[in-house]
């Protein structure tokens, strides 16, 4: 049975729709309480754990939220964040209305104003210069039908693959790891490991801080079972490493020599399957010393080779433990001991990372080479033993990688390269397969690099803040302000680093303002009706892109009466067949989300598991059926360890790297409007090591000055908060808007990815 898209409006109406669906919410709570609070259920708004939320509604107003005790994911928890998600809308500096630069300032408009203004620009450009002249750079904050509409428009309407997100600068890398191991994107394994392993490896991953309730249920295992194991590497001591069994510090940039020489221990010790990797394995090497990207208009395309199991144990011989020591600071021994913990037979292993892995100059072959380790050792999926890629935003996955909002992809992990693809995908949008142009443009630091040297005339960023988030940032910033010839729109629902540089500025609705659906990081689908109304003037990014096509002559691209369902109907059609099924809309109503590929009503909880994964007949055990090219096996690559472009020297002797806390999400475009969040952590300080800070003359809660070769920030230094940095090493959070620290990252990338490296540039310490 449909179900309202308005159902939770009133509360008649959703008792009535969430009654018909079959839903239920927390036991001997009703939909509308004594209080006369409204209750509906919906994904949080803040990281790609997908935590379930109870949303409480009266009067047209958020009053309440709380952690859905229902919820698969978080199970009656949320983090801090979530807990104050009812304030995240209600900042007093929202955006209510369209604002248009004249005479240098933001003025109020209307939307006609606005509207006709932006369409009049994307034409101007269109016919002088060609549909490549203009762009749109999206979000992880997307919604899937958001997300679907920009591409839908872009590539189908335009005709141009001048479509990028945010999450190419977290989340890139994990894709081309999944990709060219297993020729699919996402994972194999879910949350439910977190739960069922037993030894947890986590490589860069502050989950206490960064996925805090994903580490909470992993510790919640760790008290029910004495065995448990959590082995913290990082390059910074964390509040994860406090809570870790072992906390092992290595170099940055070394995990590749490191991984490298735990495969070396584990063949050289005979701990490998060889069954395993007989029966599901291929070998294969690819191109070296690749570059960092650092030019404008770095092109790069690797050349895999078949390589055979002999040729690879060469590879690894230089990679001794005493080899991966020297480089890495990890002793030998440890090595030695942490390959051994990988591959006991007794042990169920599961391996996480984030932006540790990901922002990297090698990200791909970082993914890659921890791929390696539980290939090598047959630890792949089955309950709690698989490598598990967390994601920092609600629908990185769901949005961005599945529906391909980048430039050279797709829906359903195709890609405009093929022309298979650009036939399918023409045929359920209804347009001529030429009009989709086969070749990629640009992903999201060219994007912006196109935009500074006046490639890119317009450009339109949606829920995201790239003028604060980009590497290399000053040089993004300048690249806006040179005014000339660019005309620069940004949608979001507070005033921010991005707003403060538009030439119109478009009021959003957020989260459970509207309809919509997210995609977390154990493919999770996740659906929420539209609860209260947006303030002021403010309309949601699919009216807003809608809108921009119906005036661009292409609104026959998007002929809904309930956008919502029929986008999701449409998109649906991409996964058929395609190990990617998606179930009919009306079923997550009834749902706290469905993990994909949802066949014949079931979701399915291990891919490419026989018993779990329709795909996977009697008999075949694992088979990883979406790498055709391969027979039907997953790929162990030959990577090298690589040095970074960039590393400390005499005139810049520290390690910058820059990453979340607990408090803040991002930019806190949203998380600085709450009072608590703010207070509990006001500012962005500079972590450093108490033996360099003595050495320089710096100290607790004193003044520094923090420079590498492209700016400086001061910050206040903290020697002994909650993290702690190494000697040699100092940490900032990018949070902060007064404080850019952007301005001092390299705008290097995994030329493979295009995702930049924000974790390694060498920077210098000055009292202030």
């Amino acid at each position: 049975m449909e179900v309202s898209r308005r159902s939770f409006l009133k509360a008649s109406a959703a008792a009535a729709a969430l009654a018909a669906a079959g839903v239920t919410l927390r036991p001997g709570s009703a939909l509308a309480d004594e209080a006369g609070v409204t209750w509906g259920k919906a994904p949080c708004r803040f990281c790609g754990t997908g935590c379930g939320v109870l949303v409480g509604v009266r009067d047209g107003r958020i009053v309440a939220t709380k952690a859905d005790p229902e919820a698969d994911v978080n199970k009656g928890l949320n983090c801090v964040k979530g807990y104050f998600l009812a304030k995240v809308l209600y900042g007093k500096d929202r955006l209510t209305t369209p604002l248009i630069r004249k005479n240098g300032r933001l003025v109020e408009a209307s939307w006609e104003e606005a509207m006709t203004l932006i369409a009049s620009k994307f034409k101007e450009s269109i016919d002088k210069f060609g549909p490549d002249s203009v762009a749109i750079y999206g979000s992880g904050q997307w919604t899937i039908f958001e997300g679907y509409a920009a591409s839908k428009l872009f590539k189908a309407g335009i005709g141009t693959n001048n479509i990028e997100a945010n999450a190419r600068l977290c989340m890139a890398s994990a894709v081309t790891g999944f990709m060219t191991t297993f020729a699919s994107d996402e994972p194999m394994g879910c949350y439910d490991d977190l739960d069922h392993g037993n030894t947890f490896f986590l490589w860069g991953a502050n989950m206490a801080e960064c996925h805090p309730v994903l580490f909470s249920r992993m510790l919640d295992n760790r008290l029910n079972n004495p065995e448990v194991k959590i082995i913290d590497f990082a390059t910074r001591r964390t509040r994860t490493s406090l809570m870790a069994d072992r906390y092992v510090r290595f170099n940055p940039q070394t995990d590749l020599a490191l991984l490298n020489a735990m495969a070396h221990v584990i063949i050289r010790d005979g701990l490998h399957d060889p069954k395993f990797i007989e029966n599901h394995v291929v070998f294969k090497k690819g191109k070296e010393k690749i570059g960092y990207g650092l030019q404008d208009k770095f092109k790069f395309a690797d050349e895999p080779q078949l390589i055979d199991f002999q040729a690879y144990r060469e590879f690894l011989k230089p990679y001794t433990p005493e080899h991966a020591a020297s480089l890495s600071g990890v002793p030998a021994q440890t090595i030695v001991e942490l390959a051994h913990l990988y591959a006991d037979k007794n042990r169920k292993v599961v391996s996480l990372w984030t932006m540790g892995f990901n922002q990297h100059t090698r990200g791909t072959w970082v993914n890659n080479l921890v791929y390696n380790l539980h290939l090598l050792t047959g630890k792949i999926c089955q309950p709690g033993q698989n490598p598990m890629s967390l994601t920092g935003q609600p629908s990185a996955c769901g949005t961005t990688r599945e529906v391909g909002t980048f430039t050279h992809r797709l829906p359903a992990d195709m890609v405009v390269s093929n022309p298979e693809h650009r036939e399918k995908t023409a045929k359920i949008w209804g347009v001529d397969p030429k009009k989709i142009p086969a070749k990629p443009t640009y992903h999201a630091v060219e994007m912006f690099r196109a935009f500074d040297r006046g490639d890119i005339k317009v450009l339109w960023s949606q829920v995201t803040n790239p003028f604060q988030s980009l590497p290399n940032l000053a040089r993004y910033r300048k690249g806006a302000h040179k005014g000339e010839g660019r005309f620069l729109v940004v949608s979001d629902i507070y005033p921010n680093r991005s707003t403060e540089l538009a030439d119109v500025v478009l009021p959003s609705a957020s989260w459970v303002e509207k309809e919509g659906a997210f995609g977390n990081a154990e493919r999770r689908t996740q659906q929420w009706f539209k609860m209260v109304d947006p303030p002021g003037d403010a309309k949601n990014d699919l009216w807003q892109t809608m809108e921009l096509a119906r005036r661009l002559g292409y609104g026959s691209l998007f002929p809904y009466s309930y956008p919502e369902k029929e986008i999701w109907e449409e998109y649906r059609k991409f996964g058929e067949g395609q190990g990617k099924e998606l179930a009919p809309y009306e079923e997550y109503a009834k749902h706290r989300g469905l993990r994909w590929p949802v066949v014949n009503g079931k979701e399915t909880r291990y891919r490419y598991l026989e018993g779990e994964d329709p795909y996977v007949k009697s008999g075949e055990g694992i088979k990883f059926y979406k790498n055709k090219a391969d027979h039907y096996k997953a790929v162990i690559w030959a990577r090298p360890y690589e040095p970074a472009p960039e590393v400390p020297d005499h005139q810049y002797p520290f390690w910058l790297c820059t990453g979340r806390v607990l408090e803040h999400w991002h930019t806190s475009t949203m998380t600085g409007r709450v009072p608590e969040l703010r207070r509990a952590y006001p500012e962005a300080v500079c972590e450093i090591h108490p033996d360099d800070a003595h050495r320089l003359g710096i100290k607790h809660l004193g003044k520094v000055k923090v420079s590498s070769r492209r700016g400086s920030v001061v910050l206040t230094a903290d020697l002994h908060g909650r993290g702690r940095s190494e000697k040699g090493n100092v940490f900032v959070a990018f949070f902060d808007e007064a404080k850019l620290i952007n301005d001092l990252c390299l705008d290097a990338y995994c030329p493979i990815s295009g995702e930049p490296d924000y974790k390694k540039c060498a920077v210098k310490l000055e009292k202030a």
